[in-house]
C-alpha cells in the first residue's frame, strides 16, 4: 500500500494517482495537511524540494 512521502501514512492507490507529482512523489495527504488544501500543499512542497 502506498505511503505519503511527507508523513509516512498509508494512502490509497487512487489518492496517489490524483495527488502525486510528475515524479510519483506524494508530498501531502489527509493525515498531514488540511483536506481543502492538499493540492496546494503538495505543489508548495514540490517547489521547495526541486
Amino acid at each position: 500500500m502506498p505511503r505519503c512521502d511527507n508523513c509516512g501514512s498509508h494512502v490509497s492507490d487512487r489518492f496517489v494517482r490524483v495527488f502525486s507529482d510528475e515524479h510519483g512523489r506524494l508530498n501531502a495527504c489527509p493525515s498531514c495537511s488540511a483536506n481543502a488544501g492538499i493540492a496546494e500543499v503538495a505543489r508548495e512542497r514540490t517547489r521547495v524540494d526541486d
